[in-house]
């Protein structure tokens, strides 16, 4: 029977935050200067003073020690001076940072994004936006209450995708938006090693990665400039990468908060080392082992396993649900013996232990178990009991319970002498079906890929392991944090618990995968004990029972030798994974956003760009990228036009006085034709008002031509360029520049030629029909035509189809501020499926074909329609359409 698509809301609200059309308008009055965070001192573990910076340090607890008044006081200051000098683990470059310096820079909501905003646009296609606001969970602001109230009023929650680096990220939650200990959770699944490409994913399509190969690396600006920043000094870079973010991923969580990180063995020593210090060994909770189907190609032992390493922000506080697995009578078992339906009993055979079906429906399994203590006896314990007419001692201990216990053990046939002369309890495994999980985890072996979730990138983790780490130490509502989002299996396990969740990555690659899988997700309804709280009100739990007698709710008695000795009601225990479902829904996930830390606009001054620089920049200054720029555009002097034509370019350098161009030139074909150049930034696209400022100067100081060359260009920027002969008076060109400019280092075979190309946009028709909906509103319709790719290994633009592009979405009332997506489309693929199988009743077959293809479905159309088109390499087009005129 089709179910009806459902989504959880969560209740909690959180601070209001602007959205990508707001960042020219930031307010300066809400800008913040970057944040430091100290690293704690330690002295050398053999105490060379002279040699360390923490001397200092060491001698005013040491002053404190003797000014102590009371021995409280003497313990205080000498347990410092003792971690002080506890041992550290040292690499190259820790010792000359005493703290870190952070950007804080706001985070711009890009994308709004709902699946049911999406169904219920297939199937009520006359919805307006103002009239979907609620599906994408966010309140009717004008856009000026959204620019003076953001980061003051408080909004609905909403679950966050965000593009940036972890570090300043995690940095803009603190200063920002105060989530200071608010993170129940942090889980990290970081690169296990140095490698840049094994590490990242090129290719939204492709998850075959050759190390050392260029066309396997990946050409995103935010992703090299993080490699080429983080894995400078190799091992020693990743320590620093791991400690800094470790650090700042501390403050964010709550004090009964756990940290949990994913790692393989080649660094697993090095990673208690630093967790140890961020944390304390004292907090040190668990290492657990979770077991892979197979094991790498080596010579000796393979490897069989991967890691988990648990702290807790502090261990005498942190949260923990127990969970259970069912117990199995499996050849190691110690529950080897049957109890037949006449009483009598027998071990197990070994067909029975491999194969339990084999076991009489009638048989009940069970174990002999300890009936005394080691405890030393004390006065009034039974030092002796009578049982079939012989008689049993505890030894040197004493029983575990009193006379008048073992008589109701007794009377209930729980007691069985064995062969040796002892008594033993007998505890049946139906008494409590399940075991407690310990730290091997060899029961969700190769679970990284399933039919249902499978594997699309090239690191994933496996969402069973995210679970129980889940399920263990949060609650419905917590939020949960993962600074390395990879495919996203973090947000996925969390939106299927109910859980509220934040995930990063510097990567455009792995967001539009987790995008992907997010929105087509499909998981079952767990019933929720307060609608109106959410998942925050907990989830609703009942003991059930199957014909058997077996038990199969969440709630589950547990049988123990107390509870019978004492004739009492045995105590219950709850499957934390085992809520009721409510099986007339099929739940999808809520909405959430897409974000971005884009640096906040400036206009460096761009006399400063000199015209030598050197060939690698690792500084933070945007100077450096207008140099490396320049340098660029010096080395390789042509741009590549439509129709196979070139401008080559000489002469080029930087302007004797300028404020906002940062380069000039001649075209080499022309005389007397000077040229202006500006420059978008590192990361993000060049903004309307760069472009508009540039073309003023451009055209005040009596240039022939402004070029502007960036990564990307946001819409308007894109138009102003293209009216700037009609609106400033000057001939301007976009053009396209090739990420191999961020590659400077890394490529092996940096081509010096042809990495500029002007690129066109894709080609989007928007046509209206002539039918009208229900309410009597004209219907429109978007064909994704096409879409020119510049392929940065053949450093020509290729034609892609439109039904040939990884996604594509409509926004059909683009406000300029946000893009929300009320139709979503992965061409060729079977992305939405799932939701189409459980809701297939209420949907005509024409709105999925929609869906994998390159029409849109018909809408309400507002004054603009905006069709943001993805490529294969995670990089966004949005082009807007306006409905004026028809």
């Amino acid at each position: 029977m089709p179910k009806q698509p459902r989504d959880y809301r969560h209740s909690e609200e959180a601070l209001l935050r602007p959205e990508a059309g707001a960042q020219d308008n930031f307010p300066p009055a809400k800008r913040k200067p970057a944040k430091s965070y100290r690293f704690d001192s330690s002295l050398a573990p053999e105490l060379s003073w002279d040699e360390n910076e923490a001397r200092g340090r060491g001698e005013e607890i040491i002053a404190e020690i003797l000014r102590a008044q009371t021995p409280e006081e003497t313990r205080d200051a000498a347990e410092k001076l003792r971690h002080m000098g506890a041992p550290f683990l040292n690499w190259a470059g820790k010792a000359e940072r005493e703290k870190i310096s952070v950007p804080t820079l706001p985070l711009f909501v890009h994308e709004r994004l709902s699946a049911q905003a999406i169904l219920d646009t297939l199937k009520l296609h006359h919805r307006k936006r103002g009239e979907t606001l609620d599906l994408f969970g966010e309140s009717d602001k004008s856009i000026g209450e959204k620019i003076r109230g953001a980061y003051e009023h408080l909004n609905g929650w909403q679950n966050r995708l965000i593009l940036g680096d972890s570090l300043q990220v995690m940095n803009s939650l603190l200063e920002y938006e105060r989530l200071g200990r608010q993170v129940q959770m942090v889980y990290m699944d970081p690169p296990y090693g140095i490698k840049f490409g094994g590490n990242f994913q090129p290719f939204v399509r492709k998850r075959a990665v050759k190390e050392g190969d260029d066309e396997s690396l990946s050409r995103e600006p935010e992703m090299v400039k993080a490699y080429r920043d983080t894995w400078e000094l190799n091992e020693h870079s990743w320590l620093t990468y791991m400690r800094d973010r470790l650090l700042v991923a501390r403050e964010l969580l709550r004090d009964s908060g756990s940290c949990f990180v994913q790692i393989s063995d080649d660094n697993l020593h090095f990673v208690r080392n630093i967790l140890d210090e961020v944390f304390g060994k004292e907090n040190f909770v668990s290492l657990i082992t979770i077991q892979k189907t197979t094991s790498e190609q080596s010579t000796l032992l393979g490897a069989l396993s991967d890691y988990l390493v648990w702290y807790a922000k502090d261990k005498t506080r942190v949260k923990f649900n127990p969970l259970f697995v069912p117990r199995g009578v499996e050849a190691e078992s110690r529950y080897d013996q049957l109890q037949l339906a006449d009483g009598t009993s027998r071990p197990l055979t070994k067909q029975e232990k491999m194969d339990p079906s084999l076991i009489p429906s009638d048989g009940k399994v069970f174990r002999f178990d300890n009936l005394t203590s080691s405890r030393p006896a004390q006065e009034g314990d039974a030092r002796e009991f009578v049982f079939d007419g012989k008689k049993y001692t505890p030894g040197k201990g004493t029983f575990k319970t009193d006379l008048k216990g073992l008589e109701k053990l007794a009377t209930a046939n729980r007691l069985r002498p064995t062969s040796k002369g002892i008594l033993n309890y007998q505890r049946f495994k139906n008494d409590f079906a399940f075991a407690k999980i310990g730290n091997l985890w060899s029961d969700i072996s190769g679970a990284v890929q399933s039919r249902s979730d499978p594997k699309v990138y090239v690191v994933q983790t496996g969402a069973p392991g995210v679970q129980r780490c889940m399920l263990m130490t949060t609650d419905p509502g917590d939020l949960v944090l993962d600074p390395t989002c990879g495919s996203g299996t973090t947000a996925y396990v969390a939106e299927q618990w109910g859980r509220r969740w934040i995930t990063t990555d510097v990567s455009r690659v792995p967001l539009a995968l987790a995008r992907q899988r997010l929105l087509t997700a499909t998981f079952p309804y767990y019933q929720l004990k307060d609608e109106s709280r959410g998942p925050s009100g907990g989830f609703e739990y009942k003991r059930k029972q199957n014909k058997k007698g077996e038990e199969t709710g969440g709630i589950v008695p547990h049988i123990t030798l107390k509870s019978i000795a004492n004739n009492e009601p045995p105590a219950e225990e709850v499957l934390v994974d085992k809520p009721e479902t409510a099986g007339d829904f099929a739940r999808i996930s809520g909405p959430f956003c897409v974000e971005a830390v884009l640096p906040t606009p400036l206009s460096p001054d761009a006399s400063q760009v000199r015209e030598s620089a050197p060939d690698k920049y690792d500084g933070e200054d945007e100077n450096d990228h207008l140099r490396r720029m320049l340098r660029a555009l010096q080395l390789s002097p042509v741009v590549q036009l439509p129709g196979n034509k070139k401008l080559r370019l000489q002469k080029i350098r930087a302007p004797a006085k300028s404020m906002n161009l940062h380069a000039e030139g001649e075209h080499a074909d022309e005389a007397k034709s000077a040229l202006a150049i500006v420059f978008g930034p590192a990361n993000g696209a060049i903004s309307e008002r760069a472009v508009v400022e540039a073309c003023k100067e451009a055209k005040h100081k009596n240039y022939a031509k402004l070029l502007v060359i960036a990564f990307a260009v946001e819409p308007h920027a894109r138009e102003s360029i293209e009216t700037a002969d009609k609106t400033f008076g000057i001939a301007a060109v976009c053009v396209q520049a090739s990420p191999d400019l961020a590659m400077f280092d890394l490529l092996k075979n940096m081509r010096s030629s042809e990495i500029f190309a002007v690129v066109g946009l894709p080609d989007v028709e928007l046509k209206k029909l002539p039918q009208k909906s229900a309410d009597g509103d004209d219907l429109w319709q978007v064909t994704l035509r096409g879409l020119d790719v510049f392929d940065p290994v053949t450093m020509l633009p290729e034609s892609r189809k439109g039904d040939d592009v990884p996604c594509w979405m409509l926004d059909t009332d683009y406000d300029e501020q946000c893009f929300r997506a009320g139709q979503v489309f992965f061409p060729r693929t079977a992305a939405w499926d799932k939701i189409r199988r459980a809701v297939k009743a209420d949907f005509a077959d024409s709105a999925w074909e929609h869906l994998r293809g390159a029409v849109s479905a018909p809408f309400v159309a507002g004054e603009r329609v905006g069709v943001k088109v993805i490529d294969d390499r995670g990089n966004e087009v949005l082009v807007v359409k306006s409905t004026e005129g028809g």
